[in-house]
């Protein structure tokens, strides 16, 4: 399975040298790579990025783990010894071709090679340079190792989920590392564009921090806004803590129930719950979350989900099934979307997910998994198709 070949990639023709790992700097370069450009992995000699061996489960292909061919999927890779000044300088004449950088190093790495951003936009002003990090450039923490579960703790956003006698709970998922992937990709498009009017390329920068804290914009300027007061989150049914009842999830006599915002009064005769029903000021869907969540709480469990869906639905009332993995892969919706693809090497595939955008309505999918550490080390000097 790969992209038609009538779609017309909009990054085609691109170099992008991707000097960065683990997953916010790769993920970047990965959706460079979906959108048609040319992506080349520059690894240390002696085990590649430490993405390699950063696995989820036993599960490899390649030798390598299943995470990083999620990530790395269709790239090339080339092994590059920066202490070697042979093998430095030839990197240096790919960057001066380049058109994207990408890179991951602490700040100050990359100073002693002469690859920091100053000295490369002296031999490639074209460049546009991407640059993650886990704090910044700047402050006490610019030193620290940013990771995705550290920087979730020192954001808050442990604080946001679960219920209020709960301790932190932490998001299930790289949410943080996945964010700043993304933001670091929107910023290098944003240069690109730039160039494509003026001719020059540029510096973008992201954190995992940064964008953690983007990450809470709604919450946080509540807070900044309302005299410092912290959130409460609910007793139970917990989703956000700024929101009144019925929003949370809810047990049901054979699974869960996730209720949105809607009216509190509507909710109770739809569902046949007198008791919430009564609440027919909007003031106390908020003053009163607590006890109404308790009532519905005790409601909902007494029929299976399926019921409260055929009341709910035809109504208008924003509410969802909660699935598994099993039910959302086995269900139309999901099927008709077509989110997953195969990577194949040899006589071994996996499957993964696409690339979720679509370009003039065609979906963007390549069956070419991450490249073995230096598989493309013939590449030429002049790396531009």
């Amino acid at each position: 399975m790969s992209t038609p070949d009538d779609v017309e990639l909009p990054l085609k023709g691109l170099l992008v040298l991707d000097l960065s790992q683990f997953l916010a700097g790769p993920s970047a370069a990965l959706r460079l790579a979906d959108l048609g450009a040319r992506v080349v992995k520059v690894e240390r000699p002696n085990g590649g990025e430490a993405g390699r061996s950063l696995g989820l489960s036993d599960l490899k292909l390649n030798g390598d783990s299943l995470l990083f061919h999620t990530i790395n999927r269709n790239k090339e890779s080339i092994a590059i010894d920066l202490k070697s000044p042979e093998q430095l300088e030839r990197l240096k004449r790919l960057v001066m071709e380049a058109d994207v950088m990408i890179q991951g190093f602490r700040p100050g790495v990359l100073e002693s090679y002469g690859l920091d951003y100053p000295s490369v936009h002296l031999s490639n002003p074209r460049l546009v340079y991407g640059s993650v990090s886990g704090y910044g450039s700047v402050g006490p923490w610019r030193d620290r190792p940013g990771q995705d579960l550290v920087v979730q703790a020192i954001s808050g956003l442990p604080w946001l989920n679960g219920n209020r006698d709960d301790p932190p709970v932490a998001f299930g998922l790289s949410i943080v590392d996945t964010l700043a992937g993304t933001h670091l990709g929107q910023g290098i498009l944003a240069c690109l564009v730039r160039r494509g009017i003026t001719g020059k390329g540029g510096l973008v920068e992201v954190s995992l921090l940064e964008s953690a804290i983007d990450l809470q914009f709604e919450v946080l300027t509540t807070y900044l806004n309302d005299g410092g007061r912290l959130p409460v989150r609910s007793e139970l049914a917990g989703a956000h803590p700024y929101l009144g009842a019925p929003y949370g999830i809810y047990r049901t006599a054979d699974g869960y129930l996730a209720l949105a915002m809607g009216s509190v009064t509507e909710l109770g005769e739809l569902i046949g719950a007198p008791q919430v029903a009564a609440f027919d000021d909007p003031g106390s869907w908020w003053g009163q979350r607590d006890r109404i969540k308790r009532l519905l709480a005790e409601h909902l469990v007494t029929q299976p989900t399926y019921e409260w869906l055929s009341r709910l639905e035809p109504a208008g009332f924003w509410c969802a099934e909660v699935m598994d993995w099993p039910d959302l892969l086995s269900h139309d919706g999901f099927k008709a979307l077509d989110m997953l693809q195969g990577l194949e090497h040899d006589s071994t595939s996996i499957m993964t997910t696409r690339c979720p955008i679509r370009i003039d309505g065609k979906t963007l999918t390549s069956a070419r998994p991450g490249p073995r550490l230096g598989e493309h080390r013939a590449l030429p000097e002049r790396v531009h198709e």
